[in-house]
């Protein structure tokens, strides 16, 4: 069997080897070593990556109790040299160390246990059995956990049998009977764990706690450790100074200018609005004057389709008219009127837009279509003030 050194030598990351067995599967690539410090996917720790002779390393994962390595192709000797991509094995040492003491401060502040663990690419997350956690919570547990960081406590791995196992305090046995591996943080908790961890909790760096969400009967809890918050600040620290640019004031008053920039602009809505309804009144009462008995119709130039509806709407909610409206912007047209034109709108669409290689449709009081190019719209904007007449 596969000696597995990311258990009895975690901070190995450069090692020579032999392979014991290779195979081809699938069109897939796998070899198995005599000693390996690659981690294989479990306990909510991913795998590690890195290479072989080179070769990149694409999944570790254990089948029967043994370490299985995917490759891009296979080594061509069996003496071969093992890198590990560090950053992200002591990325998830990190993460992994930090939720056991989250995990063991959570229990101890509020008498809540952890029920699972999961170490994505973006977040890390622990799921607690508890009903909500609150923001004071958060803090209080934020501003706990990294007291015990800067208190340096060590961290052990150690094998025991079961019997050993029985006298030790852990809050969750484990389901398996033998090669039980323990976690202590000193002073902390003991926990039954497979995983890679650092050597004190020093090295977690820094635990920052981001949200917590309701899940069904448990919250869940987002968090970063070490780098990965570090650089999660770096970036959160960038925008910051990139609003207090824009806004040409300190970080202290940025959320002032927000607030003020948030409220001129609601005025400046407001202003808006109230100019477009003077405008669509203005314009509405200008086309009228060009309206033929109960048709009228208009192609805008400028306006977008939106622009053109809420018109239409307009007119045809106070006037007793046939309302064709085009906007060019869009080559998209609207037909409509209140219900007292005896014109089915949209039937007439659904018998004459093919023919113009328009597509559309809908009721009898109101229609809406548009065409592939603007040569169509307007051939088929003629065809219906040649044909659209009131009975």
């Amino acid at each position: 069997m596969t000696e597995k050194l990311y258990y009895s030598s975690p901070y190995t990351a450069e090692w020579e080897t032999t392979i014991k067995q290779t195979y081809e599967k699938d069109g897939q690539f796998f070899a198995v070593l005599e000693d390996t410090a690659f981690y294989p996917t479990g306990g909510g720790q991913p795998n590690d990556t890195g290479t072989i002779n080179g070769i990149n390393v694409l999944d570790v994962f254990t089948e029967k109790d043994e370490v299985i390595h995917q490759l891009e192709r296979l080594p061509e000797t069996t003496s071969v040299n093992c890198k590990l991509d560090w950053h992200r094995r002591f990325d998830h040492m990190q993460h992994h160390s930090g939720q056991h003491l989250l995990s063991a401060v959570c229990y101890s502040l509020y008498d809540e246990r952890t029920i699972s663990f999961h170490l994505g690419t973006e977040y890390a997350t622990i799921d607690i059995e508890m009903d909500t956690l609150n923001q004071k919570q958060m803090d209080m547990l934020e501003k706990a956990v990294n007291e015990e960081i800067y208190k340096n406590r060590k961290v052990h791995t150690f094998f025991v049998t079961d019997e050993e196992l029985q006298k030790l305090p852990l809050l969750k046995m484990p389901k398996v009977t033998e090669n039980i591996r323990i976690v202590e943080i000193e002073g902390i908790e003991h926990n039954a764990c497979g995983g890679t961890h650092v050597r004190s909790t020093a090295e977690i760096g820094i635990i920052k706690l981001f949200k917590a969400e309701k899940q069904k009967g448990t919250v869940r809890l987002y968090f970063k450790c070490g780098q990965r918050a570090l650089s999660d600040y770096n970036k959160s620290l960038k925008i910051l100074r990139l609003i207090s640019a824009k806004f040409n004031t300190g970080r202290n008053e940025v959320l002032n200018r927000i607030e003020k920039w948030e409220a001129n602009h609601l005025d400046m809505e407001a202003e808006m609005k109230r100019l477009k309804e003077e405008n669509n009144n203005y314009l509405a009462r200008e086309l009228l004057t060009h309206a033929k008995t109960d048709f009228l119709t208009y192609v805008f130039e400028g306006k977008s389709f939106d622009e053109t509806k809420e018109l239409a709407i307009k007119i045809a909610n106070e006037n007793d008219l046939l309302i064709l409206f085009a906007a060019i912007p869009d080559n998209r047209i609207i037909l409509m009127h209140n219900g007292t034109i005896k014109v089915s709108c949209g039937t007439f669409f659904k018998e004459n837009l093919s023919a113009f290689n328009g597509k559309g449709g809908g009721s009898d009081k109101s229609a809406q279509a548009g065409f592939s190019s603007i040569e169509d719209m307007h051939r088929f904007v003629e065809f219906a003030r040649e044909n659209l007449t009131k009975d």
